[in-house]
């Protein structure tokens, strides 16, 4: 399906981008359901594209929920309209619910696991749990200091999980136990964030710096040198900048190919990075 619909560039400025999202107007009810049934009955791709660029508004909302963590917020938006496709491919006009209700899971969901996978380039969790916890974490803690015995205890028993794991995650969050790796895919891909995902923020210059200084560490330039020009490039550009990183959709403009093209090679370099980093270890 998503290869037939022609959504607004982000060729442009950001802010471009969201005036033209902003200018689709809202459907009503009647409309929605009318067009969800064109789409589900016939496979109407017309009207799933209608259904889309009325709903492009609500992903860059939802989207600005997640800049505190030093990711663009180009990425982050286009990642919310994968979401945004997903959802309207599987959405039912006979549920009896507004396809923004339905949306969100699928948007939320796709942001979190672009964060899970780009933040820091670490692995900082892997499970369904560790997820739910990284993220209660990020919320919950007060500051950035090391939380103490009472504090853990009071967060392990809210979450239902224990005081150790806690303190783990913790050790991950700040860095002191990481390993440069993108998120890898695995099977339980089916978690519903909608209930523990954050709309706060922290700034965004810690996160960035934090990552700056860890892709700093040895074995960095051996690793860099293992890539071929055009993945170094987009690695250089993406992660190495002090400032003005790229994005995506930058790359994409640049090199000539698309944004999920640029994703793919990206996850690649990583991971034959990685490898690369553990031997030189």
């Amino acid at each position: 399906m998503t290869n037939a619909l022609t959504l607004p560039s982000m060729g442009g400025s950001l802010e471009s981008y969201i005036q033209s999202a902003n200018s689709f107007p809202i459907l009503t009810q009647e409309e929605e359901s009318s067009l969800a049934r064109r789409l589900w009955n016939y496979g109407d791709i017309e009207a799933a594209q209608q259904l889309i660029l009325s709903h492009l508004r609500f992903v860059v909302a939802i989207a600005r929920g997640y800049k505190g963590y030093g990711l663009p917020q180009a990425d982050l938006i286009q990642e919310g309209n994968i979401g945004l496709m997903k959802a309207v491919k599987r959405f039912d006009p006979e549920r009896g619910v507004r396809l923004v209700s339905f949306a969100v899971h699928w948007i939320k969901a796709e942001i979190h696991e672009f964060i899970m996978r780009n933040w820091r380039l670490v692995k900082i969790a892997t499970t369904k749990q560790q997820r739910k916890l990284f993220f209660n974490l990020r919320s919950m803690k007060q500051g950035l200091d090391t939380m103490n015995p009472q504090e853990v205890d009071a967060m392990a028993t809210q979450l239902g999980v224990k005081p150790e794991e806690v303190v783990e995650m913790e050790k991950r969050f700040n860095g002191s136990d990481i390993s440069l790796e993108p998120m890898s895919d695995d099977e339980d891909d089916t978690y519903s964030p909608i209930s523990y995902l954050t709309d706060g923020a922290e700034p965004s210059q810690i996160l960035e710096s934090e990552q700056i200084n860890h892709l700093r560490e040895k074995g960095l330039r051996q690793s860099l040198d293992c890539l071929d020009d055009r993945s170094r490039h987009i690695i250089e550009a993406r992660w190495l900048r002090e400032k003005d990183t790229a994005t995506l959709h930058d790359l994409a403009d640049e090199l000539g190919v698309s944004a999920e093209r640029i994703r793919q090679i990206e996850a690649k370099a990583l991971q034959k990075m990685r490898g690369v980093m553990v031997t030189a270890a």
